[in-house]
């Protein structure tokens, strides 16, 4: 191939279209370029010796833009020595630079007849000075680089085929120290053509890291990192210094340090730019500008916090992200449970909290006079606050819990407890706080205990005593009881005193013998707690005679011997008498028991109207006659058995108006209906107590004829729970039936059975206080016939009757103890209807065999104990309404004990009465459940059953149930739940049914 340098132009342009770049190169950001030959147009001016080695040729690439190359091909003459320098190149601010050559090189072998030397490499080098030094070029001057050879070269085939191969070699020069240098490169007979020479330096580019800014920085060594310190953007602090290192190779390393936004700015597109209107920032700190809490606002940019709207607040310990909020409204649902000088209130949480958590109550207790227990004033008001030594538990502030009791208030007397709900703002906005009254008045209650006894006198056969009045007299003492007894007969034995005064001289008594002795008062409520024991001693009897006088002393002993011997009978009967009835007062009675048992006088007893032979003799000696004219009548609520029944205003003389509920008997009746009537205002009248419905009076000499009671805004329980289901909390529910517990105690106490105890016949008021009424006279009809079961004695509402009073009508305040348990479960399921769709028969059936309600949903276990010992068919096992109170009250007391839920427990965990359990005992085995299953109301059903395996057991449903006998439908839910029960056990061990 003839290989003369226009050959090799030609060659190379035809090449170079086929392989420069379409777009230009971008190159790093890094890199700065020094020289890059393709950057140039017009021609480079390099030198080139001797004229006739390396030559410059110009081209045009694909897109027509203009190239440099530089080529050389003399391997057809011998000894070559071909230079070719560049123009001086300034190197700024490198100690080391990098050289880029782009070339092509032919094989030897593809090139025929060499008659010189063919080389496949050729030579860089470099020159440095600190000038340009023109055209002056000396060869001994530059120092060698490295030799550059191809990793590819072309031949005459690829020349054909036009496929070029383009090598890309890149060297490190360094370190440099003079301003500027030249390359060389030395041709010794290869054919080569450069298409492109690039010199650059590496540096570390300009960057913000961490919100600090690093500048250019080029790398002072080859060897070590240099440390640049940064420079925090504007709005910015330091938290640390920031910093970062530059390695030789250009790259930033290892960043330290951070710069962090100031307040009212955030980090956006590496800078800190003002926080938008609606948005704030407080601290320092690269979090993102946060848009304002509910219930504030921010007008101007950058804000470092949010201002509230009106009526609402911040409190100074608020962090800014926190919303305003404003102080909780009042809280709801006041119920105040009275027990004779104590009341515990209860109430729910406000229905707005003002946005807050840290909601506190704080009660305020007030004695007001010309105020009514039920809110209606009688002429001006007086308030005054508590007396000091009235007590609250757990305290008066600061509460957290919605229930408090209030002790040591005076007997007889009203109350009003403002109840205030705070938060953290309430302070910031006094005009906006709010609170809940309720007004009470305390019960007759019986004295505190004496507390101090002091021994006046004492002599051989008496004793002096005096005592001061209890603390808490609680009204007019009557009297006081005094009991003694000698010390070693331990009770057996006493006696019992009354006094009017507090001071008593106990006669009769041994000589030289120790007493024990308990003194009480009594008020018309009857009498207070003993006092603690005090124990006194007689004198003994003197056996100092003077010797003087031993010899009559003998004479006497031994004439007073002989008496005694002769009277010893008749002196036994007499003496005891005489010590016995004598007094020292005479307003004193000595009464002496020798087995122990006294009846204690004062107690009311209820007297049944029926007894009397002109029933208007009860009415007129129980209620009061009323003048029809003092009573409006409003409109018709209801419908009785004797007539309607109606709300209206009743306004006596010198009174303010109230609201009261009237009853009518209805045109045409009978002698035996009015009487039937009116006795019940004969038995209302009886009673007086918080938890009992109050007679107003009666209208009887003029038509119609009305018992007018006080006015229960919010009905019978039943449908007042239906209508609110799941609206209480546990504890609201619970002083609901403590305040039925503690009417039936009342009535308990008086000797009265109400026979028809149930959530229709309690009614509610606007505080949520339950009173007991319908006294068996006016029942409100129902559609449904089987809601009565009628024997030959008259109607009985089986759902809520003991057995044994259904079957022997035998009612008593044990009756009325499983009438209440039935009305607690009603309470607890919200109005629910006792054993749902069964029919009477059914019921009876079932609770004769045992069966009993299962709790209902969410009902805590000490809840459904209480339903449990109730629902004892011995009804001597069932508690005292005075034990079901004392239980409320401790379950009011400790609210925590009500979150252990009967749905979640095999059993209470806490007896609350002994009782002998029907309940299905744990089950091992397959066996043992059949056993088991044939001890419930079904086991007819299960006599004669087997079944092969617990699976079968296990997929038995209410259908199959029935199919086998089991149609009662509590039962069946009974079952079925012991079913998966067992199921479980196969699985996982023995579970309790």
């Amino acid at each position: 191939m003839d290989c003369n340098p226009r050959s090799l132009f030609f060659i190379l342009l035809l090449l170079l279209s086929c392989v420069t770049p379409a777009f230009p190169v971008i190159y790093p950001p890094n890199e700065v370029n020094l020289l890059d030959s393709k950057a140039s147009q017009g021609e480079l001016g390099w030198i080139s010796y001797p004229s006739h080695g390396w030559e410059e040729i110009s081209g045009v690439d694909e897109h027509y833009t203009p190239i440099r190359t530089f080529q050389v091909c003399n391997v057809m003459e011998y000894s070559q020595n071909n230079w070719l320098r560049t123009n001086w190149i300034p190197r700024q601010s490198a100690q080391k630079i990098y050289v880029e050559l782009k070339f092509t090189l032919r094989d030897c072998n593809s090139i025929p007849l060499v008659l010189g030397t063919c080389k496949e490499t050729f030579n860089l080098l470099y020159l440095e000075t600190d000038d340009d030094q023109g055209s002056h070029f000396r060869e001994h001057q530059f120092s060698k680089i490295d030799t550059i050879a191809a990793d590819e070269s072309f031949t005459q085939t690829d020349l054909g085929d036009r496929i070029l191969k383009l090598n890309t070699e890149v060297r490190e020069v360094g370190p440099l120290t003079k301003k500027g240098f030249y390359l060389a490169f030395q041709d010794v007979g290869a054919c080569v053509a450069l298409v492109s020479v690039r010199v650059y330096f590496k540096k570390c580019p300009y960057t913000v890291r961490n919100l600090a800014t690093f500048p250019d920085t080029v790398p002072m060594d080859s060897h070590s990192l240099v440390e640049v310190k940064g420079l925090c953007v504007n709005h910015s602090k330091e938290e640390e210094p920031p910093r970062m290192y530059c390695s030789t190779e250009g790259e930033w390393l290892v960043p330290i340090g951070k710069c962090l936004c100031n307040p009212g700015y955030e980090e956006r597109s590496n800078t800190c730019q003002m926080c938008r209107a609606g948005f704030y920032k407080s601290a320092l700190g690269n979090l993102e500008c946060s848009k304002c809490p509910p219930h504030s606002f921010s007008h101007h940019e950058g804000s470092l916090h949010c201002g509230c709207e009106k009526n609402f607040f911040r409190a100074e310990g608020d962090p800014a992200s926190m919303a305003c909020t404003r102080p909780p409204s009042a809280p709801r649902n006041v119920i105040s449970s009275i027990n004779e000088t104590s009341v515990i209130l209860d109430w729910s949480w406000p229905e707005d909290t003002g946005g807050r958590r840290d909601v506190t109550f704080t009660v305020l207790c007030k004695r007001c006079r010309g105020v009514t227990a039920n809110g209606s004033n009688s002429g001006t008001q007086r308030c005054e606050p508590c007396r000091s030594n009235v007590r609250f538990l757990p305290r008066a502030a600061g509460l957290h819990n919605t229930t408090v009791t209030v002790g040591d208030l005076l007997a007889h007397t009203n109350y009003t407890f403002e109840i205030e709900a705070l938060n953290g703002v309430s302070a910031l906005a006094p005009k906006m706080r709010q609170y809940a009254a309720v007004t009470i008045t305390t019960n007759q209650a019986a004295p505190s205990p004496v507390t101090v006894i002091r021994k006046e006198k004492t002599s051989r056969n008496s004793v002096s005593l005096s005592w001061q009045e209890p603390e808490r007299p609680n009204g007019i003492i009557l009297d006081y009881e005094i009991k003694y007894y000698e010390k070693e007969e331990q009770e057996t034995s006493y006696t019992i005193l009354r006094a009017r005064g507090c001071n008593v001289t106990l006669n009769g008594l041994k000589s030289n013998t120790a007493y024990l002795l308990q003194i009480r008062a009594r008020t018309a409520a009857g009498y207070g707690a003993s006092s603690p024991t005090f124990q006194f001693e007689t004198s003994p009897d003197s056996f100092s005679i003077s010797s003087e006088s031993s010899q009559v002393v003998l004479i006497a002993i031994s004439a007073a011997v002989a008496i005694i011997l002769l009277t010893v009978l008749l002196y036994v009967l007499i003496g005891r008498f005489c010590c016995r009835s004598k007094s020292k007062h005479p307003d004193e009675k000595r009464l002496h028991f020798g087995n122990g048992h006294l009846r204690l006088p004062g107690i009311r007893t209820y007297v049944d109207p029926h007894t009397y032979e002109d029933p208007s003799q009860a009415v007129h000696e129980f209620a009061k006659e009323l003048d029809a004219s003092c009573i409006a009548i409003d409109k018709v609520v209801g419908a009785g058995e004797f007539g309607e029944v109606c709300s209206g205003r009743l306004k006596l003389p010198s009174k303010k108006e109230i609201c009261v509920a009237i009853k009518t008997l209805k045109g045409g009746y009978t002698d035996k209906q009015r009487r039937d009537f009116l006795a019940e205002a004969s038995i209302m009248g009886q009673f007086d107590h918080p938890n009992i419905i109050r007679l107003e009076g009666v209208v009887t000499r003029s038509k119609p004829v009305m018992i007018v009671t006080e006015y229960m805004e919010n009905g019978s329980l039943d449908s007042f729970l239906r209508k609110h289901d799941a609206q209480f909390t546990g504890i609201q529910l619970v002083g609901m039936l403590r305040g039925i517990a503690s009417g039936m105690k009342y009535l308990s106490d008086m000797g009265y059975v109400h026979r028809d105890l149930a959530a229709r016949n309690i009614l509610v008021n606007s505080n949520l206080v339950c009173k007991v009424s319908d006294f068996g006279l006016s029942r409100v009809l129902e559609d449904d016939p089987e809601a009565a079961y009628t024997t030959r004695g008259g109607k009985i509402p089986i759902r809520w009757t003991a057995p044994e009073a259904i079957a022997y009508r035998k009612f008593t305040s044990a009756s009325d103890a499983w009438s209440y348990g039935i009305v607690l479960w009603e309470v607890m399921s919200y109005g629910e209807r006792p054993y749902w769709e069964m029919s009477n028969q059914d019921v009876i059936k079932a609770v004769d065999e045992g069966y009993r309600l299962p709790p209902p949903m969410d009902c805590p276990a000490t809840l459904y104990q209480l339903m449990l010992d109730c629902w004892q068919k011995e009804r001597n096992n069932r508690p005292k309404f005075e034990q079901i109170v004392s239980i409320l009250d401790k379950l009011i007391r400790n609210p925590g004990s009500l979150k252990i839920t009967a749905n979640t427990t095999s059993r209470p965990a806490n007896l609350l009465l002994d009782r002998s359990s029907s309940e299905v005992p744990s089950m091992g085995t397959m066996g043992d459940w059949m056993d088991g299953m044939r001890t419930l109301p079904c086991k007819e059903a299960f006599s004669g059953v087997s079944y092969s395996s617990c699976d079968t057991l296990a997929k038995t449903s209410t259908e199959d149930l029935k199919k086998v006998g089991v149609t009662i439908v509590g039962p069946q839910k009974k079952i079925v739940s012991s079913l998966k029960a067992l199921d479980s056990h196969t699985k996982n061990g023995p579970v309790p049914v």
